[in-house]
């Protein structure tokens, strides 16, 4: 065999096997804890494969061994040893940003958060201010992370229109945001210069409940997030569906009422404004310096009212025609969305069934968040760590220690 084939063939054995690293660390992480019997029935790899690459990761400083598996047999009665992701391993920064707060988390491996700070936002303010904020709560958050613990990026939830290529936010209407570079700002505010990844929060509460939340083993979902506006992040085939331009998903600004209010838009009757939060404002008569915090108003309620009860009738039929263009397993109903079907729930059951057809009806399922309101930052979390998936090796290579002294210097 010639040089160049042998170099060829080695360049590819190597790809292979980085691969296959990156493939084992997403099922642990998705697992937090697995037996090497598991893996090698996930991933199809041989016994010594697995072997290899379990113990390439716990030279890594990404996984480490535990006692075997009670009941885990790898082999004539020997118990499967365990791995599970390591306690001082790699982090990424998680950020949630709403229209009226920021949540911020130093989030591990395994859906881990370790460190969490928040504060609110000033939605009139601009987007350096805004970004200047999240600076002050992202070195509030890595104050106590290991200085040997590797940064390896930052993933951050937007309440808008995200370009796919580039992270740039091209439309935050609740934030009054036009094409604005948030990550950059964020990163010169830091005065680091780390990988940083943006994407619609709607989308990220998708993945997020996929992953490791409600719809775990769920291929066809949609989350449905209610964030002032309205948003839906959808999962098909097992994948996020971004489509063109990262824009997928819009479907407060569907024509739901011809004859409804005007949209800011500049359409009308659109579903954000007959289920919107403004129209549940307009519904419990809440005070509009407290819209923002609508499921926090929703949950202080015992009894719905009339006006109430038709905006979760409004709900369901607007569900149903989700289900009926996505034919999902799930619906997950995410954002004040939550608080207002406890209220509801038999009202949006009955729009659903009233607007969706029988065939896709019968598959579907209405579901809160396995996570709660943390749905859209443990999904930033996810997007931030997938570098670590794709090639560990190469993103490990790349990333900071000691953040805490490259901050204060």
């Amino acid at each position: 065999m010639s040089p160049q084939r042998r170099s060829g063939l080695g360049t590819n054995q190597e790809a292979i096997r980085r691969h296959n690293l990156g493939t084992v660390l997403r099922h642990v992480h998705g697992a937090g804890q697995i037996s090497r019997a598991e893996l090698t029935s996930r991933t199809g790899l041989n016994r010594s494969t697995i072997a290899g690459l379990v113990g390439e990761l716990e030279s890594l400083g990404l996984s480490e061994r535990t006692s075997p598996v009670e009941g885990v047999r790898q082999g004539a009665g020997r118990p499967s040893a365990g791995v599970r992701i390591a306690a001082d391993g790699p982090y990424v920064i998680a950020v949630d940003l709403g229209v009226d707060r920021a949540v911020v988390a130093r989030t591990g491996l395994g859906g881990r958060v370790l460190q969490r700070a928040h504060a609110a936002v000033d939605s009139d303010g601009e987007a350096w201010q805004v970004g200047a904020a999240v600076a002050a709560l992202i070195r509030t958050v890595v104050e106590d992370a290991p200085a040997s613990a590797p940064l390896v990026g930052i993933g951050i939830s937007v309440p808008g229109l995200v370009r796919r290529s580039d992270g740039l936010i091209r439309l935050a209407p609740n934030l009054e945001w036009h094409d604005v570079s948030f990550g950059g700002i964020v990163l010169a505010a830091l005065g680091l210069d780390v990988p940083v990844c943006l994407a619609n929060d709607a989308d990220l509460g998708a993945l997020a409940e996929h992953t490791r939340g409600a719809g775990v083993g769920t291929g066809e979902l949609i989350y449905v997030s209610g964030n002032v506006g309205v948003g839906a992040g959808i999962i098909t085939g097992g994948q996020r569906l971004e489509g063109a331009g990262g824009y997928a998903g819009e479907v407060g600004h569907l024509r739901f009422n011809p004859d409804g209010r005007p949209c800011h838009c500049g359409s009308r009757g659109c579903w954000e404004t007959e289920v919107g939060a403004h129209a549940i404002a307009a519904a419990i008569q809440c005070p509009p310096d407290k819209v923002a915090q609508l499921d926090e108003v929703l949950d202080g309620f015992d009894t719905p009212s009339a006006a109430l009860r038709s905006t979760g009738t409004a709900l369901g039929q607007g569900l149903a025609s989700l289900v009926n263009m996505f034919n999902p397993q799930m619906v997950v109903l995410g954002g004040y969305f939550r608080s207002l079907y406890r209220l509801v729930a038999a009202e949006v059951d009955a729009g659903l069934v009233d607007r969706a057809l029988p065939a896709p009806l019968e598959s579907v399922t209405l579901s809160l968040p396995g996570l709660g309101s943390d749905s859209p930052l443990l999904g930033a979390a996810e997007i931030a760590l997938e570098p670590l998936f794709t090639d560990p090796v190469a993103a490990l290579g790349t990333a900071l220690v000691d953040v805490q002294g490259r901050l204060a210097g």
